[in-house]
């Protein structure tokens, strides 16, 4: 294949990711949009395979196929509650795979330049794999989720930054004569443990938010590469994973009504959402699903708010057909997605799609607490700390300035949880002992269906 018609396919790659990256930005769009981006990763392989003079031909396609094969059957067969930490995996392999090649460049490398964005590649490719494997075990409670401190951890962490920088130096100064693969060994190694380190701290709600951040991190390991190889789309490619892991980790932030900076710098002093798990053992008032199918039942608006309970219950399909039940019965019902309601943005929208909830019915956090005054019945399935009314009330609370659905302001809200027990956050919910609110006690899922036989003998 000639010059011209590969940089052309590489536009055409390029205008794809783009183009799905819009998709991406809206539930409407976000199929197309996914499968366009595919469209554009299959045609870059397709034309690197085809353009270029490759050795080794034969190993590249088994690896390429192997890596298929396991890419397919986990996306397949990952619970939606279980995305997250999938994310995770992928992105770490991506920060992983920059890394490698950067190592297997790095002798051939010619001019300061490539050289620079080599050993860029090398750390901060080093620190995503090692970083994105310690989330993908928090969130899989492969080990504990709550933040892991120490001693000293900051000055810990500040020697090895150091360390990795002079390893870097070194590197460089002995690339053209010197043993050179030492130096990159040692830049990969404190960089690995910089990795870990960094995650160790960061415990409950933030760690989804630094998943996004090892993702930024990723990207611009792809451009440096991209850069290293004298590949153009490799630097394009990259760049967007960057600039769009960088505004989502910015949007997250904010949606948790914290700056970046506390997120990444405050952990190291414990300044993680999470705290106590206890609960207090305050009485609250309690019901059956038969109370509760009466008050949603008989209301003329209900405002239903999903959280991750409902997505670890899989409890969709139940609540979605609730909801036809009762706009059967002229009630008006809608959802309030608040922006991390799963573990991620657009989590809660795509656990709702699989059970074909339309799109209209989805309210966006300010169209939702516009719409709570009026609201005869909160239903609050599974979510905690986006709705409790402590991030508006109590400033010493560590989710104060969290922007939160106010199911406070319905005229009456109805809780369904498994336990007395905090949400991420590790305090509890004034609301829960409001007069105006009734609890449901159990599974997500199994509340549902017993909330729906109700319904039904009504």
């Amino acid at each position: 294949m000639s010059r011209g018609w590969t940089d052309l396919g590489y536009l055409v790659a390029a205008v794809c990711f783009i183009v799905a990256l819009k998709g991406l930005s809206g539930p409407r769009t976000a199929r197309a949009g996914n499968l366009i981006g595919a469209a554009g990763a299959v045609l870059a392989v397709v034309l690197v395979l085809t353009a270029e003079e490759l050795d080794h031909l034969a190993l590249i396609l088994a690896t390429v196929a192997v890596g298929s094969v396991l890419g397919v059957v986990s996306a397949r067969r990952v619970a939606m509650t279980a995305m997250p930490q999938l994310v995770a995996l992928f992105n770490g392999v991506g920060g992983g795979a920059a890394a490698i090649v950067a190592a297997v460049e790095m002798g051939a490398v010619d001019g300061s330049g490539p050289l620079v964005a080599a050993l860029f590649t090398l750390v901060v490719g080093s620190v995503s794999f090692a970083g994105s494997a310690v989330t993908f075990a928090k969130l899989q409670e492969l080990m504990t989720g709550r933040p892991v401190v120490f001693p000293g951890g900051p000055l810990v962490f500040g020697g090895l930054l150091l360390l990795a920088l002079v390893a870097c130096g070194v590197t460089y100064g002995i690339q053209d004569d010197g043993p050179w693969q030492l130096g990159a060994a040692l830049v990969v190694l404190i960089s690995l443990v910089l990795g870990i380190l960094f995650v160790l701290p960061v415990g409950g709600a933030d760690v989804p938010i630094v998943i996004s951040l090892l993702n930024a991190f990723t990207g611009l390991t792809v451009a440096a590469s991209g850069y290293v190889l004298g590949n153009t789309l490799l630097i394009v490619a990259g760049t967007l994973v960057g600039a769009s892991g960088t505004i989502l980790t910015r949007m997250m932030a904010a949606a948790m009504g914290r700056s970046v900076t506390s997120i990444l710098f405050g952990a190291f002093q414990g300044g993680s959402t999470a705290g106590s798990q206890e609960a207090s053992g305050r009485p609250v008032r309690s019901a059956g699903a038969e109370d509760v199918a009466v008050l949603l039942g008989y209301a003329r608006s209900v405002v239903i708010v999903p959280g991750y309970g409902l997505a670890v219950a899989q409890a969709q399909h139940t609540i979605h057909e609730l909801v036809e039940m009762l706009e059967a019965r002229g009630v008006d019902v809608s959802y309030g997605i608040h922006p991390v309601a799963g573990r991620m943005p657009g989590h809660m929208n795509v656990l709702l799609a699989e059970a074909s909830v339309p799109y209209d019915q989805l309210k966006e956090m300010d169209d939702a607490n516009s719409a709570f005054p009026s609201t005869d019945v909160a239903l609050v399935v599974g979510a905690n700390d986006v709705v409790n009314p402590a991030a508006k009330t109590s400033p010493g609370s560590p989710i104060y300035g969290m922007p939160i659905l106010s199911v406070d302001e319905a005229r009456a809200v109805v809780f369904l949880k498994r336990s007395m027990r905090p949400g991420f956050a590790g305090i509890e919910n004034e609301l829960l002992y409001d007069p105006k609110t009734t609890l449901l006690f159990g599974d997500a899922k199994d509340s549902l269906t017993k909330v729906l036989q109700a319904l039904k003998t009504l």
